[in-house]
């Protein structure tokens, strides 16, 4: 009887839909120039609808029966093309069904059959929607659909297998510091999130960064449990030449390469989604690190989303109407002479939209599809809230409203779990806070970099192609972070020379220049003079006035360098500290950066690749303002304010920490244990396990 059930719901809306297209195709004959219908047997009113019928059939056969074939000869097509080539493609499966019909309508071009598969996906979407909002089954399929899974493979019942170990569903919202998620929480912005704490189903708690407080570094060590020597977003490494740049495939590859002998969080059954590295995931999408290795191949996402022509239309409509909202924001920021503010011109909104729209509609569906597949275990990054408050702020209007809509795409993978053939436990976590300021050019005139060639004795303008990592150049190259470099991704298909000027200069031999890389408002400099770390009294000789111009410098928090004599030294503006005794000479650079900064800034000096000096910029504790070495109004990967506080919310029925998490790869120990623990014997499938309530429940 159960069989019978489903098989009549499946006709039932397959009737339904059919009809839908029949009415669709009916009007556009009518009111659509260039399009019509061969009248089909029957008075009145009834032959047209008869061939809207017959049409509306052939179109549906036709596309069950080429689309998959299609998609599957354009895995060559960079993601965003196949976005586009949708429309284009859908309509001229129009076109030949039409051509087939046994009475052909008149003459039809391949815009105008676009045009009407484009209205017909759109209701016949809205169909789908409206039987599955009635039907747990229909809505059931629709989800896996909406993950891109094949047909045939059939979507099991509601309720989890018995005895069915839980899995883990890790959902990480980039860049969410702590305090602004409490604020959040305070002021409505995030439901969900509030209904599961007020319901006491899941706990929050902070943790705190390392001093590379950046993706990049967190998610390394969080994924593969080794963050060792990432000292930022991007250093130069003097025994090879290379640059390495966190967001960039061919570095994120290397980092992984580098770790190969560790299994990665997610190595048994789970999934990468939307990261910038794998975990060990043999399942994965949008994963940078994967990207590098693999080229063209790890597109998988973007096509199984894409391939579905309505969730085509509805992103591009989104991603449309996103754009114009970033132009009309920032707008409205300088009419309102709002700051501090950055500019927001060129291909930027385009990337902003990708982050909010595409990467987290394709993210969220890749999930969904995990869910409904019964993997263990899942990471996945959505960026959107990192990506806007870069340019837009921590807390403006435009990006409380992103997480406004983080929180909808919570509730609704948070929905699909009643689906799975499994309990699962939700986390929630971010992987480093953000911290607001004018950026270090605006507040004092000049760049990191010309300050550091101005103690140096340099004069003149910066040589051709060095602008440097925080000059114009390197802020260009460093916004968006990981969203400029997904989208490029999927628009190219390929990694690209995405690097500014001055980095790309960065192997090349270049005595006496100094090369100053920015990582939010932690930057390094580098002498190549030499091809290992330089001392403190090498530097002193070589450019005696560099260190006098950085620690004296308002700007300027304090300086990290390695003394022959006295090992590692902190220096600001008042005192210095030594690291391996903990002496402290006048007023301490590390006291106003809080408990645990002195271990932070320690652990980063035993890396083998940290840079000759490691600068990090002024803090204001009474404001929590930083200065950026890039053209960013939020940033974060060094020390100071709520970029070195991320935050953890999981379920009570995952043992918390005890006592406060310290650095990344803490974390992933924590998690580790919370996968072995899911997959114990003692674990079963059961509603207790699972603490999640559904929408509209606590």
């Amino acid at each position: 009887m159960a069989r019978w059930r489903s098989v009549s719901r499946a006709v039932a809306q397959t009737l339904a839909v059919w009809l839908a297209a029949t009415v669709t195709l009916a009007v556009l004959a009518v009111v659509l120039p260039g399009f019509q219908l061969a009248s089909g047997p029957g008075p009145g009113p009834v032959g047209p609808l008869v061939a809207a019928g017959t049409a509306a059939a052939f179109i549906g056969v036709l596309g069950a029966v080429l689309w998959p074939l299609i998609v599957r000869a354009l895995l060559l097509v960079p993601a965003l093309v196949l976005a586009l080539l949708v429309f284009g493609l859908n309509g001229a499966v129009v076109l030949v069904a039409l051509e087939l019909l046994p009475e052909r309508p008149g003459s039809l071009t391949l815009s105008t059959a676009a045009v009407v598969a484009a209205v017909l996906s759109g209701t016949t979407s809205a169909a789908h929607g409206a039987i599955a909002a009635r039907d747990d089954e229909a809505y059931r399929r629709r989800l896996a659909r909406l993950a891109g899974r094949r047909a045939g493979r059939r979507v099991r019942d509601g309720a989890p297998q018995p005895g069915a170990a839980p899995g883990v569903v890790f959902l990480q919202l980039d860049g969410l510091g702590h305090e602004v998620l409490v604020r959040a929480l305070r002021d409505g912005v995030m439901p969900t999130l509030s209904g599961w704490l007020s319901g006491g189903s899941h706990r929050l708690a902070p943790w705190r960064t390392d001093w590379s407080s950046q993706t990049g570094a967190s998610q390394l060590g969080i994924l593969h449990g080794d963050n060792h020597d990432v000292p930022a977003f991007r250093w130069y490494e003097k025994d090879t030449g290379r640059l390495m740049v966190c967001n960039h495939p061919s570095s994120a590859a290397e980092l992984e390469r580098r770790r190969a002998d560790r299994p990665g969080l997610l190595a048994r059954d789970g999934a990468s989604r939307g990261n910038l590295f794998s975990g060990g995931a043999q399942q994965s999408a949008l994963v940078l690190s994967v990207s590098g290795r693999l080229g063209r191949r790890d597109r998988s996402g973007y096509f199984s989303y894409f391939a579905d022509p309505a969730n085509a239309l509805r992103t591009l409509g989104s991603l449309l109407a996103e754009v114009g909202r970033e132009l009309v924001q920032s707008v409205r920021q300088r009419l309102r002479d709002v700051r501090p503010r950055v500019r927001r011109g060129g291909l930027y909104p385009l990337v902003r939209a990708f982050a909010t729209v595409v990467e987290r509609d394709v993210v969220v569906a890749a999930v969904v599809g995990d869910m409904l597949a019964g993997r263990s275990a899942v990471y996945a990054d959505l960026v959107a809230y990192d990506e806007v408050a870069h340019h837009s702020g921590v807390e403006r209007p435009e990006t409380l409203e992103v997480l406004r809509r983080l929180d909808r795409a919570v509730a609704l993978i948070a929905g699909v779990a009643r689906y799975a053939p499994r309990p699962y436990r939700i986390v929630v976590l971010s992987d480093h806070g953000q911290s607001q300021g004018e950026t270090f050019a605006q507040a004092y005139g000049q760049s990191l970099e010309q300050l550091v060639r101005s103690g140096c004795g340099m004069r003149g303008p910066l040589p051709d192609g060095q602008a440097g990592a925080d000059g114009q150049a390197g802020a260009d190259a460093g916004r968006g972070a990981e969203a400029r470099t997904a989208a490029q991704l999927a628009l190219y298909g390929r990694e690209r020379a995405m690097a500014a000027p001055g980095m790309r200069e960065a192997a090349r031999e270049a005595r006496g220049e100094p090369l100053v890389l920015a990582s939010g408002n932690l930057g390094l400099v580098y002498f190549r003079d030499l091809p290992r770390r330089m001392t403190l009294e090498e530097i002193e000789r070589r450019h005696p006035g560099v260190l006098a111009a950085l620690t004296g410098h308002p700007g300027i928090g304090f300086v990290l360098v390695r003394s022959e004599e006295r090992g590692p030294l902190v220096i600001g503006p008042g005192g210095l500290r030594e690291l391996a005794t903990g002496v402290v000479k006048g007023d301490d650079p590390l006291a106003v950066f809080g408990e645990g900064a002195a271990q932070a800034v320690a652990r980063t000096d035993s890396f083998p690749h940290c840079a000759d000096l490691m600068v990090n910029s002024a803090y204001d504790p009474a404001t929590g303002e930083v200065h950026a070495f890039e053209e960013q109004v939020g940033s974060h990967g060094g020390l100071g304010g709520g970029q070195s506080r991320p935050f953890l919310l999981h379920p009570v029925a995952l043992r918390g920490p005890e006592g406060e998490l310290v650095g990344a790869e803490a974390v992933h120990l924590l998690f580790r244990g919370w996968l072995e623990e899911s997959q114990s014997p003692e674990v079963t499938g059961g509603a207790d396990v699972n603490a999640v309530p559904t929408p509209g429940q606590k």
